[in-house]
């Protein structure tokens, strides 16, 4: 999309490159914030920071859209974590639905019974106690302490990452893995004030979802558009390694989620025979179903039976 002649904020004089990294940033992003930021039931005061950890969960690879029914749902049924810690794992992958991924729903059960039994049902606010919870990488431990706890972290999920490398590294895309270089530059631009840092995280990662999107970025729309790297360059195309897609249509993950949402709909433990008709070639279903129990997110029982985990 072509910029604007004149960009809403700023001027070019103002390229991050002439200043300290994360200055010029700061205040038009966060104020483009707190104007247009969703109101999502996970960034409300009540939601605690139980409900940001269930979000952060759900939000992985998923839509917000998608993501919305199932989080109320959750939260309504299980609105503390010894709640959910007290009903079996497959209880959770039940009301996981069809979000997919739903191994991050035995994880997040998991995390739930840690969290009970070692931190008295209340989401630790210490960012190493996070970290030491089941299922929780560094991006997760950021986001809760970050989010839920208003703490000074470097959060750096897909849309925060394409942001950073517009706006400060002038190029279109960020690497298919977080690298070393872009964690070092994330808290280069971290605000040294942890309440400001918090809502920096938060306006960021709202930016890259609504306005610098991976496809028809909003220039016109952007805060920091004067500022941009990779705008002020011309937007050169991106020539890096090939950017991975998100297939779905005909492999084990598809014969999965069937096989997944007879289990979810079932009342009881499930026969081989309803299992093979949601997939017609058997070989592919097998290693699906071997697949979900290795995972532990189905347990075979005795005479050709099939039930979500009870332990």
């Amino acid at each position: 999309m072509t910029a604007p002649t004149k960009p809403p904020y700023g001027t070019a004089a103002d390229s991050v490159s002439e200043r300290a990294p994360g200055e010029p940033l700061h205040s038009p992003v966060i104020d483009w914030f707190d104007e247009h930021a969703r109101d999502l039931p996970w960034r409300r005061p009540e939601a605690g920071a139980w409900g940001v950890m269930v979000s952060e969960f759900m939000l992985q690879q998923t839509p917000v859209n998608r993501v919305l029914p199932v989080y109320e749902q959750w939260m309504a049924r299980w609105p503390r974590p010894a709640g959910l810690a007290a009903e079996a794992p497959g209880e959770a992958v039940r009301a996981w639905g069809r979000l997919g991924y739903p191994r991050r729903a035995l994880r997040l059960h998991g995390a739930a019974v840690a969290i009970t039994e070692r931190h008295g049902g209340d989401v630790p606010s210490d960012h190493a106690q996070l970290l030491a919870l089941p299922g929780i990488g560094e991006y997760t431990a950021a986001a809760v302490a970050s989010f839920a706890y208003g703490q000074r972290h470097a959060v750096l999920d897909t849309n925060v990452r394409r942001v950073f490398a517009r706006a400060v590294s002038g190029t279109q895309y960020p690497p298919n893995a977080t690298t070393a270089a872009e964690r070092r530059l994330a808290r280069a631009l971290l605000p040294e004030d942890a309440a400001t840092a918090a809502r920096w995280a938060a306006a960021s990662m709202e930016l890259g979802a609504l306005v610098c999107t991976a496809k028809n970025e909003a220039c016109h729309r952007c805060p920091i558009a004067a500022q941009c790297a990779w705008r002020l360059a011309g937007k050169p195309a991106y020539d890096g390694p090939p950017r991975r897609g998100q297939t779905y249509a005909g492999t084990d993950r598809q014969v999965r989620g069937r096989l997944l949402a007879v289990l979810r709909e079932a009342h009881g433990p499930v026969p081989q025979a309803a299992l093979d008709r949601v997939w017609h070639e058997p070989v592919q279903r097998a290693r699906a179903l071997d697949g979900l129990v290795s995972d532990g997110l189905v347990e075979p029982m005795p005479g050709g039976l099939y039930r979500l985990p009870l332990s």
